[in-house]
């Protein structure tokens, strides 16, 4: 999950230098005879940002007369200029009363009206200014904006692309008619409109950092890697673009590891962090009495870390561990509210910057502070820079190391991080659970397991549901390979940016190069309902994980709903959860050693309908039994990691 950058125009024009430029092209419009002496006062008032002496004067103004609507809307314009956002909606309603045809009032109206929260509001304004003025170039973005925000995505799209009729090379225009049309699924389309607002503005940040997450979605990895990289020599602070880097280089098949580690230590150097040694906690040094766990994350909500967070926060022992979760949530839903219930305290932090939400956590006196959600987008790992905690762990949001000398864990297993293969990779030091990293919580709304589609098919269906940015052309390759060595056989891809058609029509060519017709291919995109999600593995025989970025939900899943999945055993843990999590249910024979090897392990199982067929009759007994959703056993372990790390810091202290 990548964080999107957005440019609220609407926003932008407040700044209070915006106001005193609008202010001024304004009142130069007005006839300098209407311009009494003490307008003109208050005028240079402004022009000279003594803005209290012209609300003053300007108020002064109305008092004596009432009805004179262009006092009405300066002192409006001041009041926005200010900041004091209420009074300018009161003076611009005032000033529209006596007059009421006056576009920019209603404009300067619109404006205040965002800032209050007040969007409906807002776009009542803003079509009453483009009624009266349809050459109001502005209004077009700014609406635009605001629809897109409402989710209103068609009229968002027709406003961005009627600013672009009346003026071509407007940036603005360009980069917002991206941002809907991403929203909308037209990738390609979206990417084009960035390229454009950067052919006006090349320096853009924000404009190339975008661009890069649509490329990274559509798993265009080194072009993605390329815009991100210049999105931070414009602008080497952008820790979102950073963040996306990191994250979009694990999808990459052209970096070695230790490169990728060490692009996460610079990034690490670049935000900074506090010394661990110069900080000081009131934790009681009691090796053994009971602990209190923070744990910190943006997705406590309908979000793939919330199948494997909530049992073992179900599971906890009260008498062992006091919980707190810290949720920094842009959404919360029917999960979020039983993760609520199972929290023993729950801390939203949305509203807090990285140095409020470490004072909150210091304050709480938390023992072990767990970050969910490493560098995928919303993280706080700034406030694990500031090192509220004592002691700090990194797990299961990020298939990689932090960066961050003051992160002092990691959570793993065996499977996913073999023992002295991946130590040197961390600055964290990894502590392996004994029977997987992951404890999985099945989807309480998955459908029964449907009898295998190749007893009433006469051919056999592969099938994939992650996402394409893990979709490379190595991966694409070995599909082709296997599709070619099964005559006959059928392949589905779903996800959300398969809504896309230029995305479709990019992988039918891929695979029409290797010689697959387009009726071997299905593309499915975006499927709300999670059951009806579900219910497509019904049509599918065997699943094909990706590399060198596994799967995890989408493997689990799978499994559940009874279709075994091949995987590729990679160097480093994002392509390694597949071992792990297949060892965890006993299904080891489906684990590739190399390329070859997984096309010709699926092409074996494809032609082994029988023992596809007895599989999946008993995967979710299989699965319900093993270590992967034990959750009371997975809980004990998890505890007594923390104990662990606790006791040592304990007798640090001695």
């Amino acid at each position: 999950m990548r964080r999107y950058e957005h440019r609220w125009n609407v926003v932008r024009f407040f700044s209070w230098i915006q106001w005193k430029r609008r202010f001024i092209r304004v009142t130069t419009k007005l006839s300098r005879a209407l311009l009494d002496t003490r307008k003109k006062e208050a005028l240079s008032m402004v022009q000279a940002n003594r803005l209290n002496e012209a609300k003053a004067l300007y108020t002064e103004i109305c008092r004596m007369n009432p009805r004179d609507d262009e006092a009405w809307f300066l002192l409006g314009a001041v009041h926005g200029m200010s900041g004091s956002f209420g009074e300018a909606i009161v003076c611009c309603r005032q000033a529209i009363a006596l007059r009421p045809n006056h576009p920019d009032t209603h404009y300067n109206l619109a404006q205040a009206l965002v800032q209050q929260r007040r969007p409906d509001e807002a776009v009542a304004s803003y079509r009453e200014v483009l009624r009266l003025d349809p050459n109001y170039l502005a209004v077009y973005i700014n609406l635009g904006t605001l629809l897109q925000a409402s989710g209103d995505l068609d009229e968002a799209v027709s406003c961005f692309q009627e600013a672009l009729r009346r003026q071509p090379q407007n940036a603005d225009a360009h980069y917002n008619l991206g941002n809907s049309l991403r929203l909308q699924g037209r990738y390609a389309e979206a990417a084009e409109s960035y390229r454009a607002a950067l052919r006006i503005q090349p320096c853009n940040s924000g404009i190339l950092y975008n661009l890069a997450n649509t490329l990274n979605d559509q798993g265009l990895h080194e072009a993605a890697l390329a815009n991100y990289r210049e999105a931070l020599r414009w602008q080497p602070d952008y820790v979102d673009a950073h963040n996306n880097l990191l994250f979009a280089l694990n999808y990459s098949t052209e970096h070695a590891p230790d490169e990728i580690s060490v692009e996460h230590r610079r990034w690490a150097a670049r935000v900074g962090a506090a010394s661990p040694e110069a900080l000081s906690f009131t934790c009681t040094p009691d090796p053994e009495r009971r602990l209190r766990i923070g744990y910190l994350s943006p997705n406590f909500n309908r979000h793939s870390v919330a199948y494997f967070i909530e049992p073992l926060l179900a599971a906890h022992s009260p008498a062992a561990i006091e919980t707190f979760c810290y949720a920094d949530l842009g959404q919360s839903d029917t999960v979020t509210v039983r993760i609520q219930e199972l929290a023993a305290q729950w801390r939203p932090i949305t509203h807090l910057s990285h140095e409020q939400a470490a004072e909150l956590i210091r304050a709480d006196g938390i023992d072990i502070l767990v970050d969910l959600a490493g560098h995928t987008g919303e993280n706080r790992l700034l406030v694990l820079a500031r090192k509220p905690a004592p002691i700090q762990v990194t797990y299961l949001g990020y298939p990689n190391t932090t960066g961050l000398s003051t992160v002092d864990y990691r959570l793993t297993d065996a499977w996913a991080d073999p023992h002295g293969q991946t130590e040197h990779l961390h600055t964290e030091t990894l502590v392996r659970l004994p029977r997987g990293f992951l404890c999985y919580r099945p989807p309480v709304e998955a459908p029964p397991v449907a009898p295998m589609p190749a007893e009433s098919n006469d051919y056999v269906t592969f099938g994939s549901f992650n996402a394409l940015t893990k979709m490379n052309a190595s991966v694409l390759a070995a599909w082709a390979a296997i599709l070619r060595a099964v005559p006959g056989s059928r392949l589905i891809l779903k996800n959300t940016v398969l809504r896309d058609p230029a995305s479709r029509d990019r992988y039918r060519e891929f695979f029409a190069k290797e010689g697959i017709a387009s009726d071997r291919l299905e593309m499915i995109g975006w499927v709300s309902d999670p059951a009806e999600h579900l219910a497509l593995y019904d049509r599918v025989d065997l699943a094909l994980d990706t590399f060198p970025y596994n799967g995890t939900t989408t493997t689990c899943e799978s499994l559940w709903m009874g279709v075994p999945v091949v995987t590729l055993a990679g160097r480093v843990h994002a392509g390694r959860v597949g071992v792990s999590l297949l060892s965890q249910v006993g299904l080891t024979d489906f684990i590739a050693a190399d390329t070859d090897d997984y096309a010709v392990r699926a092409a074996r199982w494809a032609n082994d309908r029988g023992g596809l067929a007895r599989l999946r009759a008993e995967m979710r007994v299989r699965v319900s039994a093993s270590p992967l959703c034990n959750a009371p056993g997975f809980a004990r372990e998890v505890e007594q990691a923390y104990r662990e790390m606790w006791r040592k810091w304990c007798a640090q202290r001695e």
